[in-house]
């Protein structure tokens, strides 16, 4: 393992002159309050449409985009060996030529695969018994001919005699669904459009339900498409009317029901139609209720349903069972009970077992009730932080319950456990070709003090043999919005910092929900700042700790965590080396106060709305990055942004940099680079990806004198 190379000279020695952008200074006006934006003139006046045909970008923004590109590519030049050197080493950490386990549904087993060099998965099936394989669809063959390419969602019908899936070829989110006879090998002639790609089969296999995207990227519309007739025959099944939810499809365990549910960030509301009866109209389990979210699952054997909701208080979940006669909330009668502090995350209902997947302390753990007799499997294991996944599959009738488990040191495990006997096997573990020793690294579980007394849980990795003297460097990541918890699992990626004696930490700080919904309700609307002094607590106990030095830290965060590592690094610039911003929402308040833009509307419930209430109008600029940019030193920084990105507006990232280039007052590196064919993820070939995170961890090095 490489230590760090102490260095005091310019990452650069001769650096180019940066773009400088324009200011065309536009005024705003809300609650007497009034705020410029310089860089308005970043937004396409037709983003709708640039969204999904990114070729119609205006030229003058395009120019601009385009030579911060070539700036970025000139500054990194020095790291091109680097960047190949790191993306070898990330590659050797993939089996190239790998499967997953198969999961069996009927007659046959279906997996994916990748083949060596490939970039997408290859679908397949195959006799569930042994046999011949089927390739229902070829991942690399499909993407031929585009400069992006994803496979958003793919499925075989009940009956085993079609397959669709849905593609998105501008990185937009705004997907075609093809469907394929299994029979004959040829696709349908209809091709289903406008939707994000969610789908749903029927029970008899011969109708497809899918969602459609109004004209600002909201899913808003569930339509039903009969096999063999035209799509603008099609069904429309269901229509939201509040732009402020979203429309989501999904189907039961037992197969019995699909599922529409609409919903935001709080509330949700579910609706029932029979899966062989596809063309019956929707029947609703329960009227949504402001802050009160439901999840629907069939217990087929006794004809109810077990709903997962936090409803009369239940703050972390509790399970209610309802008649399926009447399932209003009316009827709901509790089957496990409401438990402070014992987070319910998810269920998976087979026939005769309720498994829930649940988190406790930081940890997440599964449990599995009998529905008959009541006896429990609780899984749970000895690391300090690591994480587990239910892996639902296509079969109710069984006793077979599959998970995955990982860490930070340990590649992921995927399990079959017997529920009826408690037996346990180990069905894959994920290689590293190149090879991994997991004791060759140390996880810890850390706990800052934050300034009110809460206690903020930081997992840690580091190597063996890197000292805890306060001398390495550090990378520390952060997400925290929308309740949403970054579980400390496997990254082979990391590794290649680490193995260069980085240090790297995960805050799980409020705003996500690792110690609770409270933990969640403490760092949204007016607690919002929570989430930023959490993440400077962090920095502070690795700090503190020896872990790392004060200067020594990166921050890293995307989308969200964008605005995370965005405003902290306005509260406490001297704490930081560098910051890596992916794709980051960090022109908060003009995104909150614009109710065209995609996600706004169903954001209120977590950042507040501006537009009707001044408090949370004044609460939002006084944190938002963009607006809180001061005259000041500031780290080395890199952002990233995708042209066709639906969640976080290419022009976020774009106008941010801009602001911070006129205003801070120091020589560090300040980055942007636009995927100028991709959208919220960037790249969405398996390796193409690994390019771009060569690119981060490149300049991660050469701001640290590391790059040689």
């Amino acid at each position: 393992m490489s230590l760090p190379v102490s260095s005091s000279a310019s990452p650069v020695a001769r650096r180019p002159q940066p773009p400088l952008a324009a200011v065309e200074t536009v005024t705003h006006d809300l609650h007497g309050t009034r705020w410029s934006d310089d860089y308005a003139w970043m937004r396409d006046p037709e983003w709708q449409r640039v969204m999904r045909e990114p070729e119609r970008l205006t030229p003058r923004i395009r120019a601009h985009l385009e030579a911060e590109n070539t700036y970025t590519r000139t500054v990194l030049a020095p790291t091109e060996g680097l960047q190949e050197t790191l993306f070898a080493e990330m590659k050797g950490r993939i089996k190239e030529v790998d499967s997953s386990v198969p999961m069996p549904h009927g007659a046959f087993a279906y997996y994916r695969r990748f083949r060596a060099g490939g970039q997408h998965p290859i679908l397949c099936r195959s006799p569930r018994d042994g046999g011949s394989e089927t390739v229902l669809l070829d991942g690399d063959a499909a993407s031929e001919g585009f400069g992006f390419f994803a496979i958003r969602g793919a499925e075989h019908a009940p009956d085993h005699q079609h397959f669709a899936w849905a593609t998105d070829t501008t990185g937009s989110e705004v997907c075609e669904i093809r469907i394929r006879n299994l029979e004959d090998g040829r696709d349908l002639p209809e091709v289903l459009t406008g939707g994000n790609g969610s789908f749903v089969w029927s029970g008899d296999g011969r109708h497809l339900f899918y969602v459609v995207l109004d004209d600002n990227h909201r899913p808003y519309r569930v339509y039903r498409h009969r096999l063999g007739t035209e799509p603008s025959e099609d069904a429309l099944v269901y229509e939201e009317s509040d732009p402020g939810f979203f429309v989501g499809l999904g189907e039961t365990e037992s197969g019995r029901f699909t599922l529409i549910a609409t919903h935001d960030h709080t509330t949700s509301e579910v609706y029932l139609i029979d899966a062989h009866a596809p063309e019956s109209a929707p029947r609703l389990v329960a009227p949504r209720l402001r802050d009160q979210e439901y999840h629907v699952h069939h217990d087929a054997a006794r004809e109810r349903l077990l709903i997962l909701t936090n409803a009369e208080g239940a703050e972390d979940f509790k399970v209610a069972a309802a008649p399926l006669s009447s399932p209003g909330r009316e009827s709901w009668t509790d089957v496990l009970t409401h438990a402070p502090g014992v987070l319910r995350l998810d269920l998976l209902l087979l026939a005769d077992w309720m498994v829930r997947l649940e988190r406790t302390e930081g940890l997440p753990r599964i449990v599995a009730t009998h529905l008959t007799d009541g006896r429990e499997h609780t899984l749970a294991f000895e690391e300090a932080a690591y994480s587990l996944g239910l892996l639902p599959g296509y079969e109710y009738e069984i006793e077979e319950l599959r998970f995955v488990y990982a860490s930070p040191s340990t590649p992921p495990v995927t399990y079959a456990q017997d529920l009826a006997t408690d037996a346990r096997t180990v069905l894959k573990r994920e290689e590293v070709p190149s090879g991994h020793a997991p004791a060759d690294y140390v996880v810890e579980r850390l706990m800052a003090p934050a300034a009110d007394g809460e206690t903020v849980p930081v997992t840690v990795l580091r190597h063996k043999d890197t000292p805890l003297d306060g001398s390495a460097p550090c990378l520390l990541y952060g997400y925290g919005s929308y309740g949403m918890t970054i579980p400390a699992g496997w990254s082979p990626n990391r590794l290649s910092l680490v193995d260069r004696g980085f240090v790297f930490a995960l805050a799980h700080i409020r705003g996500g929900k690792d110690k609770g919904y409270r933990w969640y309700r403490d760092g949204k609307l007016l607690r919002k700042k929570n989430t930023f002094t959490d993440f400077v607590a962090a920095a502070e106990h690795l700090i503190a700790t020896d872990h790392t030095y004060p200067g020594g830290i990166v921050i890293h965060g995307g989308s969200a965590g964008g605005m995370l590592v965005g405003a902290t690094v306005n509260l406490r610039p001297e704490l930081f080396k560098a910051v890596l911003a992916e794709v980051p929402f960090v022109d908060v308040l003009n995104t909150m106060v614009d109710d065209t833009l995609p996600l706004t509307p169903p954001e209120w419930p977590e950042w507040g709305d501006p537009i009707r209430s001044q408090e949370a109008f004044d609460y939002i600029r006084s944190y938002s990055p963009l607006d809180n940019i001061e005259a000041k030193a500031y780290p080395h920084i890199f952002a990233t942004a995708g042209i066709s990105d639906p969640r976080v507006t290419y022009w976020e990232p774009a106008k941010w940099v801009a602001k911070l280039r006129a205003t801070k007052t120091d020589d560090n590196l300040l980055l942007l680079h636009t995927y100028m064919e991709a959208g919220h993820g960037g790249s969405a070939g398996r390796f193409d990806k690994l390019k771009e995170v060569a690119m981060l961890y490149a300049f991660v090095l050469l701001v640290f004198g590391m790059a040689g």
